[in-house]
């Protein structure tokens, strides 16, 4: 639980820059970016496996890149579904998709300082 609202309130926060920063979405006010966030933290974790498992040969023919499009698809999703939350085309909601998973991943490279990967050497004896 404690990891989901972490990642809820660096998603709030992701999607609050970037809507100051670039205007490439409009948020009406507070309670809406919560919500919002809210939204897509539940699709991301519901409704984007199944996305991905079912667009896998296209994701890797396309080195990955497919994985995009799957996160603009749910960014203009969460517009529709949020009231106040207002992405105006899909290629707006495809740059500000990107722009929130540029941030995103800053944002947890500061909060998380320790490495996922840890190296241990071991010395032979003899």
């Amino acid at each position: 639980m404690k990891a989901f609202l972490l990642k809820w309130f660096v998603t709030a926060i992701s999607i609050f820059i970037v809507a100051n920063i670039f205007n490439l979405i409009y948020i009406e006010n507070l309670q809406v970016l919560i919500l919002a966030a809210l939204v897509l933290g539940i699709l991301n974790a519901f409704l984007r496996p199944f996305l991905l498992l079912l667009t896998l040969p296209i994701n890797i023919f396309s080195l990955g890149l497919f994985t995009l499009i799957i996160n603009a698809f749910l960014l203009y999703a969460v517009s529709g579904l949020v009231s106040g939350f207002e992405i105006t085309s899909f290629w707006k909601a495809f740059w500000a998709a990107l722009l929130i998973s540029i941030v995103n991943a800053l944002i947890n490279i500061l909060i998380h300082k320790e490495p996922k990967v840890t190296i241990h050497y071991v010395k032979k004896q003899g």
